[in-house]
């Protein structure tokens, strides 16, 4: 194979998997940067939490890719049947649901989670 078409085949997948939100960066919004989650307890007599933003961002889109890699491994899996794979599917559609309260951390809306499963990326 040709060097040259070795690489527009690679420029081609990455620009694909990129579409799809399968990689690339996703950005925490500018006004977030720098931020902090300060997490304060009820009971007073405890100590409380910090942490940055940035971290706290990076796990929950991390949450967001394990629950791609668990929906395309139930969609493969020949053990179940579709109904059985639907069902599946409703609870990681109910976990992406609850997960959009931290929408307001991305920058970009493309990168949002969405609760129905027929219009959400990736």
């Amino acid at each position: 194979m040709d060097p040259m078409d070795l690489k527009q085949i690679t420029r081609a997948v990455m620009n694909a998997l990129e579409e799809e939100g399968r990689i690339g960066s996703i950005e925490l919004g500018h006004r977030w940067a720098g931020g902090r989650l300060i997490l304060e307890p009820g009971d007073t007599s405890t100590q409380g939490k910090e942490v940055p933003l940035e971290t706290f961002f990076k796990k929950i889109v991390s949450v967001r890719t394990q629950l791609r890699v668990l929906e395309q491994k139930i969609n493969g899996l020949e053990q179940l049947d579709n109904h059985e794979k639907v069902e599946m599917q409703q609870y990681i559609t109910k976990a992406y649901g609850t997960l959009t309260t931290f929408n307001v951390l991305f920058q970009d809306r493309k990168d949002y989670f969405i609760g129905a499963s027929s219009t959400r990326r990736g």
